[in-house]
């Protein structure tokens, strides 16, 4: 009996998903396969822009973000880095995902946090209950 447990243990302990899981929550390093999904870009269709006049800038700007308000819909980022919504590109330095996603005009000062939706943050493959540091580019 006791081999048999220990040889399920074993097996178990091989098991991608058990691996992954204990990885996320050790700080291991996440695995690269062919079964699990790069996190290199995941692109959507740009929704429109509320102004024609809507400029951006050059290179990435800084912004720290958490979870937004959960029961809004869509892909976007709350921020006080725009004035205007626009579409742009959100970049995970710490793991290279990044995403295309609608950029909202938040409250506050310019360098105060940010709130990601619940499909960005899934899309960028950031934990929840987390703070994130993110790249901003403008589109």
């Amino acid at each position: 009996m006791r081999l048999a447990l220990l040889g399920f243990c074993f097996l178990l302990a091989g098991c991608e998903t058990v691996r992954s899981t204990s990885d996320r929550l050790f700080g291991g390093a996440e695995p690269q396969t062919d079964a699990q999904p790069q996190a290199t870009e995941v692109e959507t269709a740009p929704e429109p822009v509320a102004a024609s006049s809507a400029v951006g800038w050059n290179g990435p700007r800084k912004t720290v973000a958490g979870l937004g308000d959960p029961t809004t819909p869509g892909r976007w980022l709350e921020t006080s880095l725009v004035e205007v919504e626009m579409t742009g590109r959100v970049v995970v330095p710490r793991t290279g995902a990044q995403a295309y996603i609608t950029l909202v005009p938040g409250p506050g000062a310019e360098g105060s946090g940010s709130r990601l939706s619940l499909d960005a943050m899934r899309a960028l493959l950031v934990p929840f209950d987390e703070l994130v540091e993110l790249e901003v580019y403008s589109n």
